[in-house]
């Protein structure tokens, strides 16, 4: 069967040209987008069956956005700057490995979550995170550096906001450093932010950050990585479906590594088995 092969022209310059390399003569199409947005157009418009996402966490977003409603089934190529659902999925950053998974994987269920009715299949949330986010877009560099530089420069004099949460019907209010649902159990780059969560458990996991002191940072660092930051008594985790989160302003939020601006309210859900996925 063939397959669409939609490839991000930003996302890992010499992964891409090796791709299109490995893909000369397969009989597959390969395509290149030319604009934000582009991917999932193509996705929907596709009459082809498997449709592959060569990119980033933000490609991946635009394809499956494209897919969902649909019988297709989604493919990742992983070659962006954390790949955060690829690595949650268990696919490979070797090409080799990952065309692999493409043409032998399995299917499995991907649950879908929405943000203020944006679709995310990784992670959204709101508070610090965002706000680097937003700063890593408007740097116009890519990679882990990058963003540590940044987040490191905004923490200098970061002021937490007070949010009212409320997770399927529990509600309470208080000080937060970032609030972060998982679809899948990270931002990236191996980081964990919810480490317990499952791209087909038909539920989102929450994890809040209390405010810490910056002698804290390396040990909560330390944790994220190692895939245990729930161990820490700054850190608070929950599951739900449906998450309210109100703040005392508008703002940044964040999903699939992209940030928007948006109001002073986060209605966060979850679609179980949204759209169907290519796994090892």
């Amino acid at each position: 069967m063939n397959t669409l092969f939609i490839i991000n022209p930003i996302s890992g310059k010499g992964r891409r040209a090796k791709i299109k390399a490995a893909l000369e003569g397969s009989g597959h199409r390969v395509v290149v987008t030319e604009y934000a947005g582009h991917a999932e157009i193509l996705a929907r418009e596709a009459a082809e069956k498997v449709v592959v996402a060569v990119g980033g966490d933000g490609t991946v977003n635009e394809v499956a956005r494209g897919l969902l409603g649909t019988d297709k089934t989604l493919g990742i190529i992983p070659c962006g700057s954390g790949d955060g659902l690829a690595r949650c999925l268990g696919i490979s950053h070797h090409l080799s490995k990952a065309l692999s998974i493409i043409e032998k994987g399995r299917t499995q269920p991907l649950d879908a979550g929405f943000i203020n009715s944006r679709a995310f299949f990784s992670v959204c949330g709101v508070g610090f995170d965002a706000d680097v986010s937003r700063l890593f877009a408007e740097s116009g560099h890519r990679g882990l550096k990058t963003y540590v530089e940044q987040a490191l420069k905004l923490w200098a004099d970061y002021k937490p906001d007070t949010y009212t949460i409320n997770i399927d019907g529990r509600e309470w209010t208080q000080e937060a450093v970032l609030i972060t649902v998982g679809n899948s159990n990270q931002w990236g780059n191996e980081a964990k932010v919810t480490p317990h969560a499952s791209c087909c458990d038909g539920h989102l996991d929450i994890t809040i950050l209390d405010n810490f002191h910056s002698i804290e940072l390396p040990v909560l660092a330390t944790a994220l990585m190692a895939g245990h930051c729930d161990i820490s008594h700054r850190v608070h985790c929950y599951t739900g479906r449906n998450i309210s989160i109100k703040r005392p302003h508008a703002g940044a939020a964040h999903f699939d590594g992209d940030w928007f601006n948006t109001g002073d309210t986060l209605d966060i859900s979850i679609r179980p088995s949204a759209l169907k996925v290519l796994v090892p």
